[in-house]
């Protein structure tokens, strides 16, 4: 069922069910009483990435407080989507923006990993996750992706899930077509690893390249920016083996 895009949409980090009464917070306050400007018994919609999206209406018990009534479910919850997505941290602009083009394209993990070239530092949570929220706000998505914390290349590596394939974006490979080593996998559970904007290290390439889980795809002959890298490959995995095919 294709998301309502008349509607506001909401995520509120509670239970919803019909009936309830749920209190606006301070920001969710000003966004829907002063930038909206939205009227006693105006409808939208409320997700919380458990139980679905529901139709509810506003009301203004006082003038300092809104309540939202869920009336009923409009869309039911989704699984999170198999595709994990892991990016080395870059400044914090562009990494606010490849967050929320990761959560566009449909992955269901967000992970950040340090590697040797790391050029930003790592974002607070709270930030990144705020940049999920939104993202998953303004495009229809119910399956709010988790959001990990920051690990280092080779623990993560030491302690990957071997069933879930990891495709990571080689700027060195020589071929540039990345259809026929995708074409490849047989996996279902896949991650994908956009390196920093130095690359990665010799070292790190090596320790790849040895993993039986690992497959190295190029995005042919261009050099790309880390953050229209993630979403040049999203797209192709996505287009190729992924949930559009």
């Amino acid at each position: 069922m294709r998301a309502n895009y008349r509607l506001q949409r909401l995520f509120v980090d509670v239970d919803l069910a019909a009936g309830a009464s749920i209190e606006a917070d301070k920001n969710q306050f000003h966004y829907l009483a002063h930038v909206i400007r939205a009227d006693e018994g105006s409808e939208l919609l409320l997700f919380n990435g458990r139980d679905g999206e529901w139709l509810a209406r506003l009301s203004y018990p006082t003038r300092k407080k809104i309540t939202l009534e869920p009336v009923e479910q409009t869309r039911p919850q989704p699984p999170l989507p198999y595709l994990s997505y892991l990016f080395a941290p870059l400044k914090t602009g562009r990494m606010d923006y490849m967050v929320q083009k990761a959560v566009e394209m449909g992955v269901g993990r967000i992970q950040p990993v340090l590697t040797q070239h790391v050029q930003g530092k790592p974002a607070k949570s709270d930030r990144l996750r705020a940049n999920i929220i939104e993202a998953a706000e303004q495009c229809g998505v119910l399956a709010v992706p988790d959001l990990d914390e920051p690990v280092k290349l080779p623990e993560l590596m030491e302690n990957w899930d071997a069933d879930r394939r990891l495709i990571f974006c080689d700027e060195a490979d020589e071929h540039q077509n990345p259809v026929t080593a995708l074409g490849e996998i047989k996996e279902k559970k896949l991650a994908l690893l956009i390196g920093p904007e130095g690359g990665f290290s010799d070292e790190e390439r090596a320790l790849l390249h040895e993993l039986p889980f690992v497959t190295a795809i190029p995005l042919g002959p261009r050099i790309l920016r880390a953050d229209t890298a993630a979403v040049a490959a999203l797209a192709v995995i996505q287009a190729t083996i992924g949930d559009w095919k």
